[in-house]
Formats: C-alpha cells, structure tokens, sequence
C-alpha cells in the first residue's frame, strides 16, 4: 500500500489523548493485558477504546496470530508519530503544570528612555530575584509608539513619566520627580544651589517641545519670570540631552530621574521654581492583566 509521506502525522489527527496513550502503551508493552497493567485500567477498558480507535479509522491495528497480539503495517506507521505526539503532549502537561505554578511566564514591559536608564535595572533586578524563571520583555520607545502598543496588547503595561490619556488605560502615579538644570561642570551655573530662568537668559536651552506634557508647566514658570521659554534644541527624552549638553550645545532643562552624576563632565542643578514630572505605571483594562503586575509593581514601588 502505497502511503504519502506524512501518513502517521495525519493519522495522528484522528486520535484524542486517551487512544493515542493506550494505542501507544499496547506497542510499547506487546499486549492488551500489559498496557492495561501499566496504565492501571482494566483490560476490557483497553479493549472497548483500541476497538472504537479501529473503526473511525477503518482498518486494524493488531492482529492476533497464535495467540499473540501483532501489530499490523499501518501501526508500524503510525506509531512513530504516536510516539513523539504523546511525547509532545506530556511536555506540554508539564508546562501546564509549572505555569500554574508561577513558576514561568512573561511580563512585556513598555518604559520611556529615562525610565529604562534609571528605574527599572534596580526594579527589575528585585523583580527577577524572586521570580527567576520570568522571561521579561522591555520595549524602551517614546511615550507615543508605548502607548499604541499598550492598546493593541502588545505589552502588558507601561512605566513612563506621564500618564497615559486614553479611553481604556489606567494609570497610577508612583512618584513625583523634579526637573533639573543639567550643564557642564565647567559652567558657571554649577556653582549655584538651583538654577532659575534668569540664570538662563541669554543661553541655549536644549529641552523639550510644546506637545511634551510637563512644556505648560516649565512655560509658566518662565511666565513668573517675565520670560519665555526659547527651546534652542528640542528632545523627546532627557537621554538625548547627554551629547548635546556635552558637546557643548547648551543648557538642558529635563528630567531628574536620570543620574547626571554619573555621566562624566555633567552635573545637574534643582530647576526653580520647582516642575514636577511624575512617573506613572499603566495598564490597558481592555485586555487581562498580567499575573506579574502586582509583583512587579511592589519592586518599583520599593525601589521609588
């Protein structure tokens, strides 16, 4: 009889769990009584599910020749396939069984740049301390391209430093962080205790555009002033200011979060009048939240 090549994988199809491990213990173990000793079920049960496998399938399996069960040329076919199915099937019980267990699983982690530079290697460190075996996926992106993929769920929740204005998302203030002037540790301002919008009259200011959700505040405090904020260089995050204020470009009135400390050459200086930003976890309650919200939460919570 002439078979197509994946003969045993089709067959396999046909099967449920149940005839596939008893069509699999009656090979391995040469007779009907064997299979039902090792599966601890009776023979007759054994009998009654090998018989009913028979006739959706339309051919036989076994034969009994001189008193002995005998495999037939379709089983010899079939069984390879069975074999590494039910094998399949028992890895996948087993993952079953350690998911349930909280033993694995997946956090997709959505964070803004400063975010991803400051908190989260603390945060996650404690996180993954208690829960080694968790795959942690981190998607450092701008607020905007993080909130879309909060949407369509491809993450599971996001840390940024704003909340998130949108229909279905939740957010949760976690803690409120000051702007800061940062410069040169050559520039004169470094001297000075803060560092208010008459001191930067008169000197680049790299910072950042008008749709930024903290740019109303800062232009009310230049406001106070009877000044205006004049954005020399625009950046989405206060990561990008490193080169420029480096390099050389100006003075960058971003956030705090970050550790200008340890970037070599810069120091950075309290803005006054004080702006706050403030750091927010979102979730979308469109979509179910992860089991590892919670416990990631308290890591950060912790770490603020």
């Amino acid at each position: 009889m002439e078979q197509c090549p994946h003969f045993g994988q089709l067959l396999v199809v046909v099967m449920n769990a149940r005839q596939l491990e008893i069509f699999r213990a009656i090979m391995r173990d040469g007779s009907v009584t064997a299979a039902a000793n090792s599966l601890a079920v009776s023979q007759p049960a054994v009998s009654k599910v090998l018989h009913h496998l028979e006739s959706q399938l339309g051919y036989k399996l076994f034969e009994r020749i001189g008193g002995r069960l005998v495999p037939t040329m379709e089983a010899h076919l079939l069984y390879e396939d069975a074999d590494r199915v039910f094998r399949e099937i028992e890895v996948l019980k087993n993952l079953a069984r350690t998911i349930g267990e909280r033993k694995i699983g997946l956090l997709r982690i959505g964070a803004s740049p400063p975010i991803t530079y400051s908190v989260l290697p603390q945060a996650l460190l404690k996180f993954r301390q208690a829960h080694p075996t968790v795959k942690v996926h981190l998607h450092a992106l701008p607020k905007k391209e993080i909130t879309e993929q909060l949407l369509i769920g491809d993450i599971d929740l996001t840390v940024t430093l704003s909340t998130i204005q949108a229909p279905t998302v939740r957010s949760e203030v976690l803690a409120g962080v000051r702007v800061m002037a940062v410069m040169r540790d050559t520039d004169p301002l470094a001297d000075k205790a803060e560092v208010t919008p008459h001191d930067l009259v008169g000197r680049p200011l790299i910072s950042y555009g008008n749709r930024a959700d903290v740019s109303p505040m800062l232009d009310e405090a230049f406001d106070r002033f009877g000044l205006v904020r004049d954005v020399s260089i625009e950046i989405s995050s206060s990561v990008g200011a490193v080169p420029l204020v480096s390099g050389g470009l100006g003075i960058a009135l971003v956030d705090g979060l970050v550790r200008w400390s340890g970037f070599q050459g810069l120091v950075a200086r309290p803005f006054s009048p004080a702006v706050m930003m403030n750091v927010a976890i979102s979730t979308n309650s469109a979509r179910p939240v992860s089991r590892f919200f919670r416990p990631f939460l308290q890591c950060i919570r912790e770490f603020l």
